[in-house]
């Protein structure tokens, strides 16, 4: 169902507005492929990139090449990031 009240040419808070008393019923899916198992399959997760800082830290050798090997389509920064965020995460439970 296209919804004739609702632009993406209007005015940002109006549309706001518009947007927020609309129900799901409100809502026209058609232009929407289904997301069938093969999209699943390829999808990637996207997370925010949280503020960085740039620091200098040593370790062991073996430990930064399984990094460097195991890193696939990311940095071994990022890797090791996200292992630490894991870690921290699962600390503070």
């Amino acid at each position: 169902m296209i919804n004739p009240e609702f632009s993406l040419d209007m005015p940002p808070k109006e549309r706001q507005e518009k947007f927020m008393q609309m129900s799901d019923e409100d809502i026209d899916y058609s232009d929407i492929p289904p997301l069938d198992d093969e999209f699943f399959k390829n999808a990637k997760l996207v997370k925010p990139n949280p503020q960085t800082e740039q620091i200098s830290i040593r370790l062991d050798s073996e430990i930064l090449e399984w990094f460097r090997n195991h890193a696939q389509e990311k940095s071994y920064h990022d890797l090791i990031n996200d292992v630490l965020r894991t870690y921290v995460k699962h600390q503070s439970q």
